[in-house]
Formats: C-alpha cells, sequence, structure tokens
C-alpha cells in the first residue's frame, strides 16, 4: 500500500532508485528486488528507510554492509534533507542503527567483534559476482552455437551481443577494477590475466558452482523473507511509501 501525493512521487522514485543501487552482497541483487526495502517515509525533515532481512540472525557484517551502504546512496540525493536508515527485527539492530547514525564505521560500531574492516568481504563478493557474470556470458555465447569452447578464451568484450548479460559483465568488471574496453577478454582470472586454454572446461565448471550458490542463495532467502513477513511475496516487494510532510 502506498501513501503519497503527485509532488511526492519524484522524490520517492529518487529514493527508490538510490535504493536500487544497494545490493546484497552475497547475493548480488538489489534490496529493493529483494524485498529488503520495508518503508519509506519522506517528511519535512527528509527521508527515513527501514530495511529488514529474512532472519533475525543475518551475518551482521552483511547487514551494515547494506545499512551503511543505503545511508550512502540515500546522502548523495540532492536536497533529500536528513537521512535515517534503520535496520528492524535484527539481533544487532540497536548496534547497527546507532553505529550507522553515529558515523563510527564497522569496526567503531562492533568493536572488538569486527574483522578489522569490511573492505576485503566486499571485494570477495564482487569477485565472486563478476565470476558468475562470466560464466553467464560464456554459456550464453556456447549456446548460441557462435563460439565453440576451444575459442572461449579469444572471446572479447566486443563479441558479446547486447543485453542484460553484458551490462551486467560490464558493470562487474567495472567493480573489480578491470577494464571494459571492446577488445578486452571475457574470461579472465581474477588479476585480469587470460584464461589459458587448457583450463576452459575446468574454469567453466567451477565458476558455474559460484553462479549456483549465488543464485541458490538468493532464492532461498526470498523464501526465508516471504515467511518471516506475510506481507511478502518470494519474487519481492514494493515497501511502503508514505509522504508525511506539510503541503501548503
Amino acid at each position: 500500500m502506498t501513501a503519497m501525493t503527485q509532488p511526492a512521487r519524484s522524490v520517492a522514485t529518487k529514493i527508490l532508485s538510490a535504493l536500487a543501487t544497494v545490493l546484497d552482497p552475497e547475493l548480488d541483487e538489489p534490496v529493493t528486488e529483494l524485498g529488503f526495502v520495508r518503508s519509506v517515509t519522506i517528511d519535512d525533515e527528509g527521508v527515513e528507510v527501514h530495511l529488514r532481512l529474512p532472519t533475525s540472525f543475518c551475518a551482521p557484517n552483511f547487514a551494515y554492509l547494506m545499512v551503511a551502504d543505503a545511508y550512502d546512496a540515500l546522502a548523495e540525493v540532492p536536497e533529500i534533507g536528513r537521512v535515517r536508515v534503520l535496520l528492524d527485527d535484527h539481533h544487532d539492530s540497536d548496534k547497527i542503527n546507532n553505529g550507522t547514525a553515529a558515523g563510527l564505521g564497522y569496526v567503531g560500531t562492533f568493536g572488538v567483534e569486527a574483522e578489522d574492516s569490511l573492505d576485503e568481504l566486499r571485494r570477495t563478493f564482487q569477485r565472486k559476482a563478476h565470476v558468475a557474470a562470466m560464466e553467464r556470458c560464456c554459456r550464453s555465447v556456447l549456446a548460441s552455437g557462435a563460439w565453440t569452447l576451444e575459442e572461449l578464451p579469444l572471446l572479447e568484450l566486443f563479441d558479446l551481443p547486447e543485453g542484460p548479460l553484458k551490462s551486467a559483465l560490464l558493470r562487474r568488471r567495472g567493480a573489480v577494477g578491470l577494464p571494459n574496453h571492446a577488445h578486452a577478454r571475457v574470461m579472465v582470472e581474477p588479476d585480469g590475466s587470460p584464461v589459458a586454454k587448457s583450463d576452459v572446461a575446468l574454469w567453466l565448471r567451477l565458476a558455474a558452482t559460484t553462479r549456483v550458490s549465488i543464485e541458490g542463495n538468493a532464492h532461498f532467502c526470498r523464501g526465508l523473507l516471504a515467511t518471516r513477513y506475510a506481507d511478502t511475496d518470494p519474487a519481492g516487494a514494493v515497501p511502503v511509501i508514505t509522504d508525511a510532510r506539510s503541503h501548503s
């Protein structure tokens, strides 16, 4: 159910667009598509967003990343005013909400419980997302018959058909710092070097396990969220958007 007047619609659209850039680091999907955005309230001071997760014991580091990333994304929206992002129904909700509001960072929020920094964790999942995106593109060109397994190491970005698979790969390459010029090889190792011809079949099998793991976890989490919250469809949920501003 959405309660907002026409003047607030453009503001709400900007807010949801900003939140759509926030990914669950493990599932590599936007929190908006996963149904993790519970509500958005716009008032005279700014915006307050409530997030929710499939269980109360989801990993605190993942939860913190999503709250902090949502705050940073919303802070970039022009003239939005004060930004508040709150995590609901998690065993560390108070700690995460207070730490984010105070700008303490992950280590400052969790103290001795923190593992130094979340930077390496984020990079790990960005690399996994990139592997999954590479595998999807490679499987697609193999299925089309345009390329053979032996030819895959020569596949360049230029050779990929335009569409969501290529767009997703380009975004993942950008996240891990790989070049996106037309003649960049598609199948690459973490350091950017091409996968050897002798390793192609094994690489595809290993990459497929990464992709299946990500997709399986996303499906599982959608089911858990739908079980936990009666208002949630497994395919995702539209957050309640409320315009509480005074209008003259």
